[in-house]
């Protein structure tokens, strides 16, 4: 819809769009089948305006404050494909198994598990939005196969990262 490199938003990352009624309702009109140059221009016109009022927040991970679980987390972000257990994290940061895991629960509300899911759907749609195929972002993040990739982003995200990627 928009071409690369042709954004009102100054934003390189992924980023949250609150989408409101008026927003959301511009966006299907333009993609509508057989819609004439003339009119899909303006429509992207005052969709570039609204987008410039748009509530925009910078998708990100949150951030462990405790050095323990900063340390736990980049060993697992800086090579998402190996499957890193909480036991083998917790040895290699100095710190309990039981401990670590309340460590996650308590900055991240939830389980390890949980967070690097989480950490690795960031990921993979950075993967994605980047141009690398489904297969490629799966395996490159962790997935063992395609298809238990797309099922948890699919769960998770809500949609397939097919029609993500698209």
């Amino acid at each position: 819809m928009f071409p690369t490199g042709r954004t009102t938003l100054p934003y390189t990352t992924p980023t949250v769009i609150a989408v409101g009624p008026l927003l959301r309702e511009l966006l299907i009109a333009c993609t509508e089948p057989g819609l004439a140059p003339a009119e899909r221009r303006r429509l992207l016109g005052v969709i570039n305006d609204r987008l410039l009022r748009a509530d925009i927040t910078a998708l990100q991970l949150p951030t462990a404050r405790d050095p323990r679980l900063a340390a736990a987390c980049r060993l697992v972000l800086q090579d998402l494909s190996q499957p890193r257990t909480l036991p083998w994290l917790a040895g290699r940061v100095g710190v309990g198994e039981r401990q670590l895991g309340r460590l996650f629960r308590a900055e991240f509300g939830g389980t390890y598990p949980q967070w690097r899911t989480n950490a690795r759907i960031f990921q993979v749609m950075i993967e994605l939005s980047e141009g690398a195929t489904v297969t490629q972002a799966a395996h490159r993040c962790g997935w063992a196969t395609p298809s238990a990739f797309i099922d948890t982003f699919t769960r998770v995200m809500g949609r397939t990262p097919g029609s993500y990627r698209g």
